[in-house]
């Protein structure tokens, strides 16, 4: 029987190699202060620096000025966004049409969220029509875009998640990891993927052996494994 035959180790004896591995407190910080900065908390990264003397990555002023960026897309005020990034960065839009075009999708979308359909196709025409000329995958968005407009009622319509808070979001996230790679800054913060390779690392280690897990990350608390 594959199940009898696995290594079982104890609580205590799993404790105490727990605790024979030395974390300095520093490194512990640095990843603390990394999700604050990287997630845009700035008064909690301003507070955890002033009382732990852990130096943020990047100007923690920098961080209020990219929550205002995504704050905005994400009520829908996607044209106070783009000004917003050119004022941090005009780079970062000049360097990446695809997220340019995606704020102006987003335009589009607010556009006829409103119901102000001549402007929509206006927009549509002048700004977007040009893009998807010179890029397939553009056009191929805008028409889905567009389509919106052919259905009198939205909750009808193919793409009515195009209207969706959830693609404003989405945008908003797009925009996030933008300005945080023109800072040299990871887009994504490092625990949620030591999280991750945490849970990867019990289900390899259950092949081999029964041993208590943390089976809540949210307090990190040994379980046996009958619990």
């Amino acid at each position: 029987d594959q199940a009898t035959s696995k290594k079982v180790i104890t609580r205590d004896e799993w404790e105490k190699k727990l605790n024979a591995v030395k974390l300095r407190k520093e490194d512990m910080n640095t990843l603390v202060m990394n999700f604050l900065v990287t997630e845009g908390f700035v008064e909690a990264a301003d507070k955890f620096q002033r009382e732990s003397g852990t130096k943020p990555e990047i100007d923690l002023a920098t961080i209020t000025d990219r929550m205002a960026v995504k704050k905005a897309v994400q009520n829908g005020n996607v044209e106070d966004a783009i000004e917003k990034v050119n004022d941090l960065n005009p780079e970062i839009l000049d360097t990446n049409p695809e997220l340019f075009f995606h704020l102006q999708q987003q335009r589009l979308i607010e556009l006829i969220r409103q119901g102000k359909t001549e402007e929509a196709l206006e927009f549509a025409q002048e700004e977007l029509a040009p893009r998807g000329e010179e890029n397939q995958a553009f056009l191929q968005e805008l028409e889905k875009t567009v389509a919106l407009l052919v259905f009198e009622d939205a909750s009808n319509c193919p793409v009515k998640d195009l209207l969706d808070i959830s693609h404003r979001l989405k945008t908003a996230s797009e925009v996030n990891a933008a300005i945080l790679t023109s800072q040299s800054h990871e887009k994504d913060p490092k625990l949620p993927s030591l999280l991750k390779m945490l849970i990867w690392a019990q289900n390899q280690l259950d092949e081999k052996a029964v041993y208590p897990h943390i089976n809540d990350l949210s307090t990190g608390q040994l379980q046996n494994p009958s619990e």
